[in-house]
């Protein structure tokens, strides 16, 4: 079961429709204002569980790096559509919210891998495959695979796990021609962004996308994209020089808290309250990564 917090502000102009394990919705009182506002909580969610306490900050650093992603990703060529929209987000949430389209959201999560580690690594242990799809004998946790693989999954409602899921399970539920374009842009975005991010001395070793269709067919990337709670980025030098998979996979992501959580509770009743120690070491890394990615001294609106 997923509880939420009571952290959602009254917005002059907008009113409250949803709220996520990290993200709230809101839509405006003008019933004829077709546009929507997504704004970043400082929840954070593993296992399918909101914990506490939150990390500092966080809906600011995660809003930050999906607007330079999402900026990096319109320029041309091969400019990527948005569901960013005009106007300003109200000030109380300005550094944590976005401005974005209505949009029908697709019921798939497009994830892409180029590397071998978390429930991947899992199954590969067993079967030999990663979400079914075979891969070479003898690859160890944290290794890069041949080439980025697609393994979608559906979004399951609120409160209950997302489900692995084939491509031919994908095209059932959004058809072929629209299971073939998702799964196409989301290497070619992964690509793009793995090559910015190695540029940074950094990996991407995995991410997921989300996708709806505007009121005129277009297909846009929507949600937050590239952040630290959707990817996993890696120090390129440790990876090459690390002898422990810890030391390859120094993280930048919320992989502090999964793993200070797996080794603390057996996923029964209600998880136990996160030091403040892993809160502060969450918080620097995604501060890091941030800067590493952009070049600038993070400073949040």
């Amino acid at each position: 079961m997923t509880s939420l917090g009571n952290d959602t502000p009254s917005l002059s102009g907008w009113k409250h429709s949803y709220s996520g394990k990290v993200r709230d919705l809101y839509v405006p009182v003008d019933s004829d204002d077709d546009r929507m506002l997504v704004v970043a909580s400082d929840r954070v969610s593993a296992f399918d569980y909101v914990l506490s306490p939150g990390i500092p900050g966080k809906g600011a650093l995660l809003t930050t790096l999906s607007r330079w992603w999402f900026d990096q990703l319109s320029q041309a060529p091969d400019a990527i559509a948005n569901h960013l929209a005009e106007g300003e987000a109200p000030a109380p949430v300005a550094d944590r919210a976005m401005v974005v389209r209505s949009l029908t959201m697709l019921p798939v999560e497009c994830v892409v891998r180029g590397y071998l580690t978390g429930s991947g690594w899992a199954e590969y242990q067993e079967s030999g495959t990663v979400c079914s799809l075979p891969l070479p004998e003898g690859l160890t946790d944290g290794d890069r695979l041949p080439e980025p693989i697609f393994t979608p999954a559906y979004k399951a409602p609120l409160g209950e796990h997302d489900e692995n899921i084939t491509f031919a399970q994908m095209q059932e539920l959004v058809g072929a021609e629209r299971a073939a374009q998702l799964r196409d842009l989301s290497l070619q975005i992964y690509s793009r962004a793995a090559a910015i991010a190695e540029q940074r001395g950094l990996i991407l070793a995995d991410t997921k996308f989300e996708f709806g269709v505007d009121n005129d067919g277009v297909l846009r990337l929507a949600d937050e994209v590239l952040t630290s709670d959707s990817s996993r980025y890696w120090d390129a030098e440790a990876w090459r020089t690390g002898t422990t998979p810890s030391e390859r996979m120094a993280s930048f992501d919320k992989q502090i808290v999964r793993d200070w959580l797996a080794a603390h509770w057996n996923k029964e009743g209600t998880p136990p309250e996160l030091p403040t120690e892993i809160v502060e070491r969450t918080v620097a890394r995604y501060r890091e990564l941030i800067e590493r990615l952009t070049g600038s001294v993070y400073a949040p609106r």
